[in-house]
């Protein structure tokens, strides 16, 4: 009962799904993967990857992995404290804050993630790979390395 209320705050969306082929003798098996996003569109979000032989049962296996690494990032007024650019593998994202009515101007991969992550207002740009596996983890390491003002007040050992 309390992992169903849990389950309806948070909103999912599949960001890809993959078909793989494995050639037996008898012709070939299929099966799939499903990279899936999950947010409550107020600072938290989860990502997994879901495999099986039939989609839906990818995309519900992936679901659950999402919630299973659910995390915690700065969202500030709709939009991102500062900008900040990531590499990750061979991807490398720059998220820049926008001012207000802007939009989410993302590809679909970052595009899901910072929708359901509760950011209304950013810029992102994506250089080198685009698939998107690197793009999602990128646009999350870059969300959770973001820091207010708060944070560097305390670094500096100023009252917050």
């Amino acid at each position: 009962m309390e992992r169903e209320a849990q389950v309806s705050e948070f909103e999912d969306r599949v960001v890809h799904i993959n078909r793989c082929a494995k050639t037996v003798k008898g012709g070939r098996r299929m099966s799939f993967s499903a990279l899936v996003v999950v947010g409550n569109k107020k600072g938290k979000i989860g990502v997994g990857l879901g495999k099986a032989k039939e989609v839906s049962e990818a995309i519900r296996k992936g679901t659950e992995a999402a919630q299973r690494n659910l995390i915690e990032v700065n969202v500030q007024d709709g939009t991102i404290p500062h900008d900040v650019e990531i590499k990750y593998g061979a991807t490398r994202i720059r998220l820049i804050p926008a001012a207000p009515g802007t939009g989410v101007i993302a590809g679909a991969a970052a595009r899901a993630v910072l929708e359901l992550a509760g950011v209304h207002n950013i810029l992102t740009k994506i250089y080198g790979s685009s698939n998107p596996s690197t793009v999602v983890q990128a646009c999350i390491e870059g969300l959770t390395t973001q820091k207010n003002k708060n944070d560097y007040a305390v670094l500096r050992g100023q009252n917050a």
